[in-house]
């Protein structure tokens, strides 16, 4: 029997309504102030709170760049978004499948040192890309990698967080599913195909998000590896619109381009809610 709770009920649904209220505001009037000229977001006061007639204006040139009313140059954002969403991908899918592979060496071969060789990896938490970024932009710098794909994604590649989990999955399979396979005549590899992966679907869904989202937002590192314009991934975009030149700030095109840059990871959790939520609450194997 479910009970009937009217001020549980108006305390969680006003609790939600807040808590969409503070997070939804600011993304209105984003994509208001990207309607407008940039001229009316600063002069008028307050700014307006009604959509504008400028969208397409302020979204062509946040997409393809060039010159502006007062001066300035844009850069396309058009191309950024490209270079952010290929190094998300690589990052991303790269991450999950060198984690698959270590978590299945570590669980299913016995090797000396095994359990040091897990731990060795799992240490590597205590050892993020801001701490250790100067040695890995010595690195990089040396074997010639900087303005490339592989200079931005390889030293991300790697996550010892997704092959904690993997593992920790992984030892909740039956020992009778390894011994089946045995008897079926089936290798390592194939086992790791016709089963493991099968099984780790929803946890891969769930890692695919966020470290689609990881990558996606990446600044700081991008911002060492790149000089070359053509390079720079869209974060790094908005802020060189901030301070493109002695012109003004279009504040319509970086309003415009930051709802550009909500907008493929939003589409990939929408898309992806069902495994996303499945991978991470489903306690069934």
């Amino acid at each position: 029997m479910i009970e009937n709770r009217p001020v549980a009920t108006f305390v969680a649904h006003l609790t939600l309504l807040i808590g969409v209220i503070v997070i939804g505001l600011p993304l209105y009037l984003t994509f208001v102030a990207s309607t407008h000229t940039a001229e009316a977001i600063v002069q008028q006061v307050p700014m307006p709170l009604v959509p504008g007639d400028n969208f397409l204006e302020s979204y062509r040139l946040a997409l393809f760049g060039g010159e502006t009313r007062t001066g300035g140059t844009l850069p396309p954002a058009g191309s950024m978004m490209l270079v952010s969403l290929i190094t998300a991908l690589v990052i991303a899918v790269g991450k999950i499948a060198i984690s698959l592979l270590s978590a299945f060496a570590v669980v299913y071969f016995r090797f000396p040192l095994r359990g040091l060789v897990f731990w060795m990896i799992f240490v590597t938490l205590m050892l993020p890309v801001e701490v250790r970024i100067l040695p890995t932009y010595k690195v990089v710098s040396d074997l010639g990698m900087l303005n490339s794909y592989a200079g931005l994604t390889i030293p991300l590649i790697a996550s010892a967080t997704a092959t904690f989990l993997f593992r920790q999955f992984f030892l909740t399979v039956p020992d009778e599913l390894v011994e089946a396979a045995r008897i079926d005549g089936a290798g390592p590899m194939r086992f790791f195909k016709d089963v493991l992966l099968p099984l780790s679907t929803t946890s891969i869904a769930a890692l695919f998000v966020i470290q689609f989202i990881y990558g996606w937002n990446q600044y700081l590192w991008p911002l060492l590896m790149t000089t070359s314009e053509d390079m720079y991934p869209v974060v790094m975009g908005i802020k060189r619109m901030l301070a493109t030149s002695d012109a003004a700030t279009e504040w319509n095109a970086v309003m415009a381009t930051a709802i550009l840059a909500m907008i493929p990871p939003a589409l990939v959790v929408i898309l992806m809610q069902k495994w996303f939520v499945k991978g991470l609450v489903d306690s069934e194997k």
